[in-house]
C-alpha cells in the first residue's frame, strides 16, 4: 500500500489503547503509532512506568490518567466519547497491527458504510491462526475453518476492533457493568441484535500475544484479577441475555467447577493458576453477595 494511502487511513482513525501495568508492551506499538496523528492512551492507574514510557515513545498521544482502575469498558468509553474521526481502532497493548493491515480494515469500512465493526484475523506470535470470531453464545455454536474472505459474524474479539463511529452512535459504547471480560461480547451482541454487520477481514492480520499485557512483576495479582472479574462477567452476560434462571444455573456450575479444581491445583502446584482460582471463587462470592443485597 503506498505511503500516502497509509497516512490517509491513519488520519481517519483514532487509535485507542487502554493500559494497566503495560509498560513492557509499548515499544512494540511504536512502528505503527509513531505515524498516527490521533492516538489516545487511557491508563487505569498503573503501578509501573506505563505513563512515563508512553510519553517518551508516543509524544503525540493524548494520555488520560485515571486515578483508579475503572475497568476496560469504562476506560475505552472515556476515549470514545472524545473521538472526532470517522473510525476508532480499539487496540490492546499486547496486540500489534501494521499500517497496511489497518488500511485494509478502513478500506472495507469505507466501502461498506453499514458495517458497525470490522475486525482483523488474529494470529499468535508464531503466526498460528486464532479464530477470534464466532456467532453469539446464545445463538448456535460456530463450527468450521477460518474465514477465507470478508465474513459476517456475531462476535469478534475486542483485542483489535475498528469501529464505525456513525454506526456505533446507534449501537452505543461499552456497558460499564462489565468491569473486565465479556464487554466485547456484550458490545457485539447489541450490534448483532440491531442487525448492524460485524465483519472479519482475514487478509488484515493482527499479532496478539494473548495475556501479554499482564506480564511483568504483577503476574500473580493479574491472574487473581483475571479469575475475579471473568467469573462475575460470565454470569452477568448470561443474566443480561438469557435471564435470571440461566444465570443462576451457570453460577452454580462455575462454583462447582472451581471447588473441584482446588485439590488438583494443590497437588499440581502452580502459583499463577492457584491465584486465578482464588480470584474466581472470590469473584463469584462477590457477585452472589451483590445479588442478594439488591433483592
Amino acid at each position: 500500500m503506498p505511503q500516502t494511502d497509509t497516512l490517509q487511513h491513519l488520519d481517519q482513525v483514532t487509535i485507542i489503547i487502554v493500559t494497566y501495568n503495560s509498560a513492557h508492551c509499548l515499544q512494540a506499538q511504536v512502528p505503527m503509532l509513531s505515524g498516527a496523528a490521533h492516538v489516545m492512551l487511557v491508563d487505569n492507574d498503573s503501578r509501573d512506568d506505563t505513563v512515563a514510557t508512553a510519553r517518551a515513545l508516543l509524544p503525540q498521544a493524548q494520555i488520560i490518567e485515571n486515578t483508579a482502575n475503572r475497568g476496560f469498558g469504562a476506560a475505552n468509553n472515556l476515549a470514545l466519547r472524545q473521538v472526532k474521526t470517522p473510525y476508532a481502532l480499539l487496540l490492546n497493548p499486547d496486540c500489534n497491527l501494521s499500517p497496511e493491515a489497518l488500511g485494509r480494515l478502513v478500506n472495507f469500512a469505507k466501502s461498506n458504510p453499514e458495517t458497525a465493526i470490522v475486525a482483523p484475523q488474529i494470529v499468535d506470535p508464531k503466526g498460528q491462526l486464532d479464530l477470534n470470531y464466532r456467532w453469539p453464545n446464545f445463538s448456535w455454536k460456530a463450527k468450521g475453518p477460518a474465514a477465507e474472505g470478508p465474513c459476517c459474524v456475531g462476535f469478534a474479539c475486542g483485542a483489535c476492533l475498528l469501529l464505525n463511529m456513525a454506526q456505533m452512535q446507534q449501537v452505543g459504547f461499552f456497558d460499564e457493568s462489565f468491569f473486565l471480560y465479556y464487554e466485547d461480547d456484550d458490545l457485539c451482541t447489541r450490534a448483532f441484535l440491531q442487525q448492524r454487520p460485524i465483519v472479519v477481514v482475514p487478509d488484515a492480520l493482527a499479532v496478539h500475544a494473548s495475556r501479554g499485557s499482564v506480564g511483568g512483576q504483577f503476574r500473580w495479582r493479574s491472574e487473581y484479577l483475571r479469575g475475579f472479574h471473568h467469573a462475575q462477567s460470565k454470569v452477568l452476560y448470561a443474566k443480561k441475555y438469557r435471564g435470571e434462571t440461566a444465570a443462576n444455573l451457570l453460577r452454580w456450575r462455575v462454583w462447582a467447577a472451581a471447588l473441584l479444581l482446588i485439590p488438583i491445583r494443590v497437588v499440581f502446584f502452580s502459583p499463577p493458576l492457584i491465584a486465578r482460582l482464588a480470584g474466581r471463587i472470590a469473584g463469584l462470592w462477590r457477585f452472589t453477595s451483590r445479588q442478594a443485597t439488591t433483592k
